[in-house]
């Protein structure tokens, strides 16, 4: 029997759950007309670089938010690139390093993305009291951040 206290189980029963979920369709689940350059690798890129807490986003930055190597997350950020979601730029610091910044287009797929992230929180938990689902989230944020910085 599990009590409301033994997180750590249902912790990694979601996980697995949710990576067998997280297959390469998952942004056709969200967006049916997307097009083909909405790919999870660009996602992964556009979240890394919206979410890194410094001025100017560097390769570097996207491979340490997504816990990869900084020559595979190059090959995935000049894929971004290409696809119109990232622009390099040269930093104003540093003349050698590259700047990262995201497009419209790109800002465009992430509110995609969120919306869809919403959509599937409201559909787990849309029937608990407002209340709870507040707390839930609250404290989904706050494991995020103390975990991923």
């Amino acid at each position: 029997m599990h009590t409301s206290s033994d997180g750590g189980p249902a912790l990694f029963r979601l996980v697995r759950h949710w990576a067998r979920q997280w297959a390469p369709d998952v942004v056709e689940r969200f967006a049916a007309d997307a097009p083909p350059s909405w790919t999870v690798p660009n996602l992964f890129v556009i979240q890394a670089v919206d979410g890194a807490a410094v001025d100017e986003v560097t390769v570097a930055d996207v491979a340490r938010q997504l816990g990869i190597d900084r020559s595979v997350a190059s090959r995935m950020v000049s894929e971004a690139a290409r696809d119109g979601f990232v622009v390099r730029s040269t930093s104003t610091r540093d003349a050698r390093r590259a700047v990262l910044t995201l497009t419209d287009t790109a800002k465009e797929f992430l509110d995609a993305s969120r919306a869809h992230q919403r959509q599937a929180f409201e559909a787990l938990v849309g029937h608990w009291p407002a209340e709870d689902r507040e707390r839930f989230a609250g404290y989904l944020s706050r494991l995020a951040d103390e975990v991923l910085g």
